[in-house]
């Protein structure tokens, strides 16, 4: 863009609204892993459900979005026993210098008002099956605990787990080839020594259509161009109400003999539920990088810089590009947006995966370096209720990291160390249920190897869950659905 702008201007001119069904999201994340990470996509397909939520200027309830968890995945924190942080594409590190995205043209307005699309209900047994016929797994959906389970889980074979709480996510492992092998031919899922040429793209995409057709995606956009060694992975994208969704995937993966191997998604639909009042590209930019000036340097004023002293009347040696100003503040790292998209991002509230209105920022850092999807909520802010941050647990707690439901059976999941015990239990009343995860060491462990595990525990209810909030005791957060 020719026009000079000041340097704090971050958004661009604004110009005319453009339609609601905006450009394409570029392709800038793929899925990690191939069905590991989800990005981009939904059960429910282009048409959504039907519009059961309320006017933004009727009766919409506040948005309540649940604060980030703080203790696991992502966490900074440095206990001993808690895994390894983590930073999502394109966002800024916590501990890294502030980001400050800059807009490389003009930005939209997008449309006024726009709904969220809610995880609702229970997976049914039928829909299951109807999955599992498609990854060619014999056998009926059997209940166990959380989770539908159809295949075998004690040895080779082929497995697919479906949570029954919607959204229903599911994953699927194939640990021996669907057909057998012929003498010195090489085979997938570790069968032989791998070595195998991946299938085209064509072959993939063919191989992956009846898997997408019996959760719903069918007629979703297609990328088969991500590799895993000899495996392809399929990544399907399609859209909610005509907008684009980020956070939301499914990735089938087919192995070198055209078979798929594995693969996650959701295999329930979300619905409809309140619509609200949206902000245009330029304000929510404004809002990014608001967020991302807190974000920066972690909040620290981290001290000066130790320089060599010069010579006398010798030069001054050159600034350390990594040394943080006397100030304690870094200089902020700038990244170009490219494009602004009008769609919906993964989101929690009240515990449950909600796609929320929001914009989704192309950014680039240098120019030709690798693209990264940022993502901005679009809901006016005044119709957001602010969560209140989540507190540190006392020692000898562990924050829950997200719960499972059946009835009256609560399956809980937390980061714990290999040399303690643990123990949950539920405080339950008519809106919520608090559960406190209690940390005991071993006795006689005098000294213990420092490892991370993601561990579960079962907690019986005084009664079946139903539309109760799940908060962590030890925190005050609103636990999610995993």
């Amino acid at each position: 863009m020719s026009t000079e702008r000041p340097d704090n201007d971050v958004t661009g001119p604004r110009r005319r609204r453009p339609p609601l069904a905006v450009a394409s999201v570029a392709a800038a994340v793929l899925l990690a892993g191939g069905g590991g990470a989800y990005w981009a996509s939904t059960a429910s397909g282009d048409g959504g459900t039907a519009d059961s939520g309320s006017s933004a200027r009727g009766e919409a309830r506040p948005l309540a979005l649940d604060a980030p968890a703080g203790d696991g995945p992502g966490d900074t924190s440095s206990s001993s026993d808690s895994p390894p942080s983590g930073i999502a594409p394109g966002e800024p590190d916590p501990g890294g210098p502030p980001v400050v995205y800059r807009a490389s043209g003009e930005l939209p307005d997008g449309p006024d008002e726009a709904a969220v699309h809610e995880a609702r209900g229970t997976v049914a047994s039928a829909d299951v099956a109807r999955l599992a016929k498609a990854l060619g797994i014999p056998g009926s959906p059997r209940a166990e605990g959380t989770s539908w389970v159809v295949g075998d889980d004690d040895g080779p074979g082929a497995l697919l787990k479906v949570a029954k709480q919607a959204p229903g996510t599911w994953t699927f492992a194939r640990t021996t080839p669907a057909k057998p092998c012929e003498p010195g031919t090489m085979c997938a899922n570790g069968a032989s020594e791998p070595g195998g040429d991946p299938v085209s793209e064509k072959a993939a995409k063919a191989a992956a259509i009846p898997v997408l057709k019996a959760v719903g995606q069918d007629d979703a956009a297609l990328n088969a161009g991500q590799l895993m060694g000899d495996v392809r992975v399929v990544n399907a994208d399609p859209k909610i109400d005509g907008l684009p969704t980020y956070g939301w995937s499914t990735g089938v993966q087919v192995g070198p003999d055209g078979e798929v191997t594995g693969g996650s998604g959701h295999l329930k639909a979300l619905e409809k539920g309140d619509a609200y009042p949206a902000v245009g590209a330029d304000e929510a930019l404004k809002q990014l990088n608001a967020a991302s000036r807190g974000k920066g340097d972690g909040g620290r004023d981290i001290g000066g810089c130790a320089t060599p002293v010069p010579l006398e009347g010798g030069p001054k040696p050159p600034a350390d590009p990594q040394c943080v100003p006397s100030n304690g503040k870094r200089a902020p790292v700038e990244q170009t947006v490219e494009d602004a998209v009008f769609g919906l991002a993964l989101n929690h509230v009240d515990g449950r995966p909600t796609l929320v209105p929001s914009w989704l920022f192309t950014v680039r850092q240098a120019p030709g370096g690798p693209e990264n999807t940022v993502t901005q909520v679009a809901v006016d802010p005044e119709f957001i209720e602010q969560p209140e941050p989540p507190t540190t647990p006392s020692s000898g707690e562990r924050k829950v990291t997200s719960y499972g439901a059946d009835g009256r059976t609560l399956e809980v999941t937390f980061w714990g160390g290999v040399c303690s015990t643990y123990t949950a239990s539920a405080e339950e009343s008519a809106g919520q249920v608090a559960i406190s995860v209690t940390e005991k060491p071993q006795e006689g462990k005098k000294a213990c190897i420092a490892i991370a595990k993601e561990l579960t525990r079962t907690v019986t209810l005084q009664e079946p869950l139903g539309d109760r909030a799940v908060v962590d005791a030890a925190s005050g957060g609103t636990v999610p659905r995993g």
